[in-house]
């Protein structure tokens, strides 16, 4: 049976010899096969897609091998009876994205963290280890292996609220799924981000796709006032047909959600944190870490920890299935300057419903550092430092999709300043306010310094995220005399 599975990829590829009067030897050329459609740019070696769940499981159900030095993702082993098993990954698959982040050339931690951060279901792309050795060396290069939905064409996860003209849509008939979607002008779901002609995929977390009518009007009349709805408008739906891809859920982004995650920024003062950290069971039943006991007045309490609070990552990796203790150990190695991102109890209960990672659309959240002391005159993300270092400012920043913070830094010749002199728009650094000329006085807490300009870049990128930055004031005159260095990218 094994044998006869791998056939499914090595089907698609063809071996023929063409002569080459240049070389005077055959060369193997990739080729179709008969029944392959020439105008498919993903025939020659469409990876597979497994979209995995955990259920009642603690696991995906699958381990990956991990090579020192080398970015090379292979699934060495599949727990039987799994969702791994069931969804068809096997020993020797390459995995080459994680929902649609492209992991291929990524160091397994960043692989790891997206697994985990994707929650209670993930989308893997992958490929069989053969056939993608013989594909790249055919090629060239692994760049087109996999494919990937454009910017900005993704399903939603839409949360439409009742008003007097009801949802605002009606469901294309039928006896069965697959449905779509009629909106009403100017109504509720319209309002609420839902597409014209989108195909409607879950309600509340749950599949459609093979509900009957009955079925389908059952489910949204149970759900009240309010209904998540999660659609793929017509240019998801065509654009996932032609790579051959699943319109999954860990793929959407949120449209108008009544929840979504805290980031806590949290400088420990002279009476520590002010929060205990407890383990108890939490909606889905499951074992997680929860803030109580936050003491008014102290660093918690400022930057906005509520009891009652449910932990979901710190420094931006998902604490999702560790024990107390090792979550206890993270927040520790992380010194005295803390990132912790939460959701309250009405998000864990949303996203418990719509079976997602709040951390899936942490990138809807603002992040903005906690003030230090109070201040009338500075932005409210602005510190102001009793050290008596005038104008510094902390900016904390997280690693975008591709492991980078956008932005580059430079040293001057001349004198001991770091400084940023350049800033990718739209980027982590971007959002934090970095500003080029901003001077770096600090990374996560420890002074900017050494015998020489490695040895302060070196600081910076050894440092886990997020990278908490104490930026002094603008230096123009510097920027005369930089030498530039990639860091930040």
């Amino acid at each position: 049976m094994e044998a006869a599975a791998d056939l499914r990829d090595t089907a698609l590829l063809t071996l023929k010899f063409k002569f080459n009067p240049k070389l005077g030897i055959d060369n193997p050329v990739l080729s179709l096969a008969e029944d392959q459609d020439q105008s498919d740019p993903w025939n020659l070696h469409r990876p597979r897609f497994c979209l995995l769940s955990k259920e009642e499981e603690k696991t995906f159900g699958f381990h990956l091998q991990q090579h020192l030095g080398k970015a090379d993702h292979v699934v060495c082993r599949v727990d039987p009876g799994t969702s791994a098993q069931r969804q068809g990954l096997r020993e020797g698959d390459r995995i080459l994205a994680v929902n649609n982040n492209i992991v291929a050339h990524e160091d397994h931690a960043v692989v790891v963290r997206y697994i985990r951060a994707s929650g209670p279901r993930v989308l893997l792309t992958v490929l069989a280890q053969h056939v993608h050795d013989v594909a790249r060396v055919l090629q060239g290069s692994d760049a087109f292996l996999c494919p990937t939905l454009a910017s900005g064409v993704r399903p939603r996860l839409c949360h439409v609220v009742k008003d007097e003209g009801g949802f605002g849509f009606s469901v294309t008939h039928g006896s069965r799924g697959p449905f779509w979607l009629v909106l009403s002008a100017g109504g509720a779901a319209e309002r609420a981000g839902v597409p014209p002609g989108a195909r409607l995929l879950e309600v509340n977390g749950a599949s459609v796709e093979k509900l009957t009518y009955n079925q389908l009007n059952r489910r949204l009349w149970q759900s009240g006032d309010r209904v998540t709805l999660l659609v793929a408008g017509p240019e998801v739906e065509e654009q996932c047909h032609q790579l051959g891809m699943p319109l999954a859920a860990p793929l959407a982004e949120g449209w108008a959600l009544p929840a979504k995650p805290r980031c806590l920024n949290i400088e420990k003062g002279p009476e520590g944190f002010g929060f205990l950290l407890r383990e108890e069971k939490g909606l889905d039943g499951r074992l997680g870490q929860f803030l109580w006991d936050v003491d008014p007045g102290l660093p918690a309490d400022k930057a906005g920890m509520k009891a009652g609070d449910r932990l979901v990552a710190v420094a931006g990796e998902s604490v999702d299935g560790l024990g107390h203790e090792e979550t206890v150990s993270r927040i520790r190695a992380q010194g005295s300057c803390v990132s912790l991102i939460v959701v309250d109890p009405e998000a864990d209960r949303f996203f418990t419903m719509v079976r997602l990672s709040p951390l899936l659309f942490l990138e809807n959240t603002e992040i903005a550092a906690p003030p230090l002391a109070e201040t009338k005159d500075l932005p409210a993300e602005d510190t102001v430092e009793p050290s008596g270092l005038a104008g510094s400012r902390q900016r904390f920043l997280y690693p975008g999709p591709g492991g980078g913070y956008g932005f580059r830094l430079c040293c001057v010749a001349s004198g001991p300043c770091l400084f940023v002199s350049q800033v990718t728009p739209g980027g982590s650094a971007a959002r934090a306010g970095l500003q080029v000329g901003d001077t770096v006085l600090e990374v996560n807490g420890y002074p900017v310094g050494g015998d020489s300009e490695l040895d302060r870049l070196q600081q910076l990128t050894e440092a886990e995220p997020p990278l908490c930055l104490k930026l002094g004031a603008r230096n123009p005159q510097g920027l005369e005399a930089w030498i530039s260095l990639e860091s930040g990218e």
